[in-house]
C-alpha cells in the first residue's frame, strides 16, 4: 500500500483489517487503533465493518442522499492527523475553541470534516491543489469569527 496515497480499495480494505483486528482482539499499529476509535464514535457503520464482502465494493451516491462511511472515516483520520501536527498551522487552536463550543469532541470533527469536504469538493471542481487558507476561513465561519 502506498503510504500516501493509498487506492480506494486499500483505504477500505485497511479500515476492514483494523475493526477484524479489533474484534479478535490481535494486536493494533497506532493508525490501527486510531482507525478503530474512529469506527466505534460511529456505531451506525458497524454493519458495514462487519462485512466487508457485503461492502468492499459499495458504491455511495450523495446525491441520494447516501454517506460514504468508509471516505467519512478516512476524513476523520484526516483531521485527526492535522490536529496532532497543526497543519495548516492553527488548525489545533480551532479545533480546541470547536470542542469547547460544542462541548463535545466529534462535534468538533465533523465541523472540520464539512471544511475539510468541501475544500477537496473546491479543488476538485476547479482542477487545483487545496487551499488552506479556504479551508482556515471556513472553519472561522464555524467558529463565527466570520460573515
Amino acid at each position: 500500500m502506498s503510504l500516501y496515497k493509498p487506492s480506494r480499495d486499500q483505504a477500505r480494505q485497511f479500515l476492514f483489517d483494523s475493526w477484524s483486528k479489533f474484534k479478535q482482539h490481535l494486536t493494533l499499529s497506532d493508525l490501527e487503533k486510531i482507525a478503530v476509535e474512529v469506527i466505534q464514535m460511529h456505531p451506525e457503520y458497524h454493519v458495514v465493518f462487519n462485512a466487508p464482502e457485503r461492502y468492499v465494493n459499495q458504491q455511495y451516491f450523495p446525491e441520494m442522499g447516501e454517506t460514504n462511511p468508509f471516505l467519512h472515516i478516512s476524513l476523520h483520520l484526516s483531521v485527526i492527523e492535522q490536529i496532532s501536527i497543526n497543519q495548516p498551522i492553527g488548525i489545533t487552536q480551532i479545533y480546541d475553541q470547536l470542542r469547547q463550543q460544542h462541548n463535545d469532541a466529534h462535534l468538533a470533527y465533523h465541523d472540520l470534516i464539512d471544511c475539510l469536504a468541501e475544500t477537496i469538493w473546491q479543488a476538485q471542481r476547479n482542477n487545483a491543489p487545496l487551499d488552506s487558507e479556504h479551508y482556515l476561513n471556513l472553519l472561522q465561519q464555524k467558529l463565527g469569527y466570520l460573515p
